[in-house]
């Protein structure tokens, strides 16, 4: 797929749930599985060195607008989430991984039993200190939603008031049960360049999360 350039370059990306990449403004691929069962992407792409990367990344809900599901015995349990991504060139050199340096916001966060729970300062949105309890009844839950920029995905699109992406280990997004990721460890945990996985400060409550990165 051209994304305004010579050079090819791979992305491989694997997604809890659901993504989205955008390369120079450029939409080149939608999760081929939308939301379960898990699954990796691998995206091949011409384009020319530096160039913007920008990911959408949303959580799986069955509980639409309430972002939680049905799981462990409980009608509503928040899920967790996380992406990673590595991208190599040509010549198999990785170029770029999923790491702290990313831009990382978040546009919707849910369940809310409390919504004094959630602090926003500026871009900051703090959702640290709601609870993240599983329940059978969740008639009083409610959520945040932020508009999201209409240009959000281009190359020109300031994020540098944007947070940066919080980084986690494949402990605590749990992948060791998830084939789609463990039959690929070798792209995305190799010695020389392994990738994080990454996501907005909240990784059970922000369910849609926009990231971007330029990479040199």
């Amino acid at each position: 797929i051209d994304a305004g350039g010579s050079d090819i370059f791979t992305a491989y990306i694997f997604a809890d749930n659901y993504f989205e990449l955008y390369v120079n403004g450029r939409l080149l691929a939608v999760d081929a599985v939308p939301f379960t069962p898990f699954n990796s992407s691998v995206i091949r792409f011409k384009a020319t060195r530096p160039f913007s990367l920008a990911v959408m990344g949303v959580d799986w809900e069955e509980n639409l607008g309430l972002g939680s599901e049905q799981n462990r015995g409980y009608a509503y349990h928040p899920g967790d989430a996380g992406l990673v991504a590595v991208i190599k060139d040509e010549s198999g050199q990785t170029v770029a991984v999923t790491d702290k340096t990313w831009r990382a916001q978040t546009f919707y966060t849910a369940p809310l039993n409390d919504r004094s729970c959630l602090k926003v300062r500026g871009p900051v949105r703090d959702s640290s200190a709601c609870s993240m309890e599983s329940v059978r009844d969740g008639s009083s839950f409610s959520a945040a939603h932020w508009q999201v920029p209409a240009s959000w995905f281009a190359p020109g699109f300031d994020d540098s008031d944007w947070p940066h992406a919080t980084v986690f280990t494949n402990d605590t997004v749990g992948v060791n049960n998830k084939p789609a990721y463990m039959n690929f460890r070798n792209v995305f945990d190799a010695p020389i360049a392994d990738a994080d996985f990454i996501w907005s400060s909240n990784l059970i409550l922000d369910n849609l999360v926009l990231m971007r990165k330029v990479v040199e």
